[in-house]
């Protein structure tokens, strides 16, 4: 059974590594010796790479899982952008590539290396659940390129462009509090916390049978002092919801003792899993089995306008357009997206091309039948009409930032 392969050269399989030698991941020479390295053999092409290690039998990295589907979504994105700079994706099978496996200490799937273009690697992904991680540390391989390359420009055409380091890690940390819904940063991981709050805090989420992503600001001082700043909030663990700040562990205890507890007090009734019966996992088995006749059709009827929900609510400043905002693919789009970035405002993103449910579905849900369209805080404002109005109005900068 091969991988399917995207029909861009943006990501190259390799099935053994006689494909591993031919992309220059290894040289002829390689010996089977286990080291502990932190480059690639790929280095003359000076461009970054992500190594995807993944295994037919592990269902998360296989076809569809989602390992594989974050991967191409971002290989996909980047193709539509046209950048100058791509990264280049390699996807691996690590039990057909001992050598190059070997060569990276590969002993888990999934594993993912982001690689800088002098070969150094960044960041690295072993096993797990964390799919969230995959577009953080993307974004972060990215985003030190784009560094690098604006060190070889002009003086003068720094003095446009150039960023603060303030304005940079703000940036990191909002893309960080808002890569998963439920986002929480701790000491640790969820399987081995590091300190006795941030086990606590991660007992309540995993009682309250919701899928979360995590931080551990071990890994990251930058992360861990800015963060303080950026929520003012002095202390870890730090829950997100939606972007927003809950707080810390004493909050989530008493949002726990409320009645619903953390699900309902937060309205996280969407990010619960469910068992292996598809009960959802926090509602008592007794009365979902009393249920069950009425429970999938309701699910049916239900499940476009949870996802539309879901959608609108993914953050503060929500926009549903054509293409995304480095890349629109119609006028509207593209207008729309140049007046919230004249706001600096803070908001993200739906590419309706991209899933013809959400695109048709939206319309119906918003009573609204064309695109783009503009939400803040889970309200309709409207399309592009709408907000030229309120921006000729003065009324739109202070919509943008609440």
């Amino acid at each position: 059974k091969n991988k399917k392969t995207m029909s861009t050269s943006i990501i190259i399989d390799i099935a053994n590594d006689r494909d591993a030698i031919a992309a220059s991941l290894l040289d002829s020479s390689s010996s089977p010796t286990t080291t502990t390295t932190t480059t690639t053999t790929n280095n003359n092409t000076k461009r970054k790479s992500i190594l995807f290690f993944w295994a037919e039998w592990h269902a998360p990295s296989n076809i569809g899982g989602p390992f594989d589907t974050v991967v191409k979504m971002l290989a996909q994105q980047q193709e539509e952008n046209n950048s100058e700079e791509k990264v280049q994706f390699y996807s691996v099978l690590a039990e057909e590539s001992p050598k190059l496996s070997r060569k990276h200490n590969v002993t888990t799937v999934p594993t993912l290396l982001f690689i800088n273009s002098d070969g150094t690697i960044l960041d690295r992904i072993d096993g797990g659940e964390d799919v969230a991680s995959v577009t953080q540390y993307y974004s972060k391989l990215v985003n030190h390129a784009a560094s690098s390359n604006n060190e070889n420009q002009s003086t003068s055409h720094q003095a446009e462009t150039k960023t603060t380091p303030q304005q940079t890690l703000d940036k990191r940390l909002q893309s960080l509090v808002t890569s998963s819904p439920i986002m929480l940063f701790q000491k640790g991981t969820p399987n081995a916390p590091r300190c006795g709050f941030s086990r606590q805090a991660i007992e309540m989420l995993t009682s309250s049978k919701v899928s979360f992503g995590y931080f551990d600001i071990l890994e990251d001082d930058e992360v861990r002092q800015g963060l303080k700043a950026y929520s003012d909030w002095p202390t870890y663990p730090q829950l997100y919801v939606r972007g927003e700040l809950v707080g810390g562990l004493d909050i989530m205890k008493e949002m726990m003792e409320e009645e619903g507890g953390l699900v309902e007090q937060l309205e996280l009734e969407e990010f619960v899993t469910r068992d292996d019966d598809g009960a959802t996992a926090a509602i008592d088995a007794t009365a979902a089995k009393e249920e069950e006749p009425h429970m999938e059709e309701k699910k049916e009827e239900k499940s476009l306008d949870d996802k539309l929900k879901q959608l609108i609510n993914r953050h503060r400043v929500m926009l549903f357009m054509k293409g995304i905002p480095s890349s629109p693919r119609c006028g509207f789009s593209r207008q729309i997206v140049e007046i919230l970035d004249s706001f600096d405002a803070s908001y993200d993103a739906f590419d309706i091309l991209e899933d013809d449910e959400v695109r048709q579905g939206l319309k119906v849900y918003s009573d609204w039948p064309t695109f783009p369209q503009l939400y803040v805080e889970g309200d309709l404002i409207g399309g592009l009409d709408i907000v030229n109005e309120m921006v000729e109005g003065g009324d739109m900068e202070e919509l943008l930032k609440g």
